[in-house]
């Protein structure tokens, strides 16, 4: 399996990515910013359409998109409904945007097919080009390094932002650094499992985790590592069976929420 360069290319780059959307998540979770990485997900479907109408790298249009559409959250969102207002006007008008530029794509080139919105919706993971890898790698560790490096001042943030601000902790710089990694997480992820996806990675293996342990510190590391194991046995079990990666990553994430759901379940049970 290993022998194959594709093989070693879905791994390396699925590895960096999971590692990423695992660390990220966890943040997602804590901060009830679930429905930020879905919307965002359906924001780099249109932007690869729209950098690819635009003569640009897919992979430009994805991180551009992402990231100006995160700091446009940031900017007018503010906090609490007030954001999933700002954040569900943007999503109709993105996928509004997404529809028009797969119309004028397709008809603009006469060879020209939906693949192209396919891979993005639903992930390619194995067939990765050259670039992707190198991107998606790189970005991925770059990710896991920030993310752990303003973890501690983020996590007080994340946890009671009041207290925060009142102590001088800059609240709303570190809100927009954390949209800036959830958009560059996304537009990565979006590599592995497509942007209809996006959960299995960024939210799943989060949620997992918080069911196991409620220490912060031990629940990034364990949500990192579950979605570093969902995406290589999804790949594993996609080479042996030869169904889609996407769906067998989503499947074994589901299994582990499930799972946990049901331990969690069970402990209380147990104890009395």
């Amino acid at each position: 399996m290993l022998a194959l360069d594709f093989m070693r290319n879905a791994f390396l780059t699925g590895g960096c990515i999971a590692l990423a959307a695992g660390l990220v998540g966890y943040f997602v979770v804590l901060r009830n910013e679930v429905f930020t990485s879905d919307a965002l997900g359906h924001v780099a479907f249109t932007g690869s359409l729209g950098g690819l109408l635009a003569g640009l790298n897919l992979l430009a249009g994805v991180f551009g998109s992402c990231i100006a559409v995160a700091l446009a959250i940031g900017t007018f969102g503010g906090r609490g409904r007030g954001r999933d207002v700002a954040i569900g006007t943007i999503f109709a008008w993105v996928l509004g945007l997404g529809v028009l530029f797969l119309s004028l794509y397709t008809s603009a080139r006469s060879g020209a097919t939906g693949s192209v919105g396919i891979s993005v919706l639903f992930g390619s993971i194995l067939g990765l080009q050259p670039i992707q890898v190198i991107v998606g790698s790189i970005s991925g560790v770059a990710i896991c390094a920030v993310t752990l490096l303003v973890a501690r001042p983020l996590l007080f943030v994340s946890i009671d932002p009041d207290v925060a601000l009142a102590r001088g902790v800059p609240t709303r710089a570190f809100t927009a650094l954390f949209l800036f990694l959830v958009a560059v997480t996304v537009a990565e992820s979006v590599q592995a499992v497509g942007a209809l996806l996006i959960f299995a990675l960024m939210v799943t293996p989060a949620a997992v985790a918080q069911n196991i342990s409620a220490r912060p510190w031990l629940g990034m590391a364990l949500s990192a590592l579950i979605a570093l194991a969902v995406v290589w046995i999804g790949l594993v079990l996609s080479f042996y069976i030869s169904y889609p990666a996407s769906f067998f990553i989503t499947a074994v994430a589901f299994a582990a929420y499930l799972v946990s759901q049901l331990g969690r379940q069970i402990r209380p049970a147990a104890s009395r």
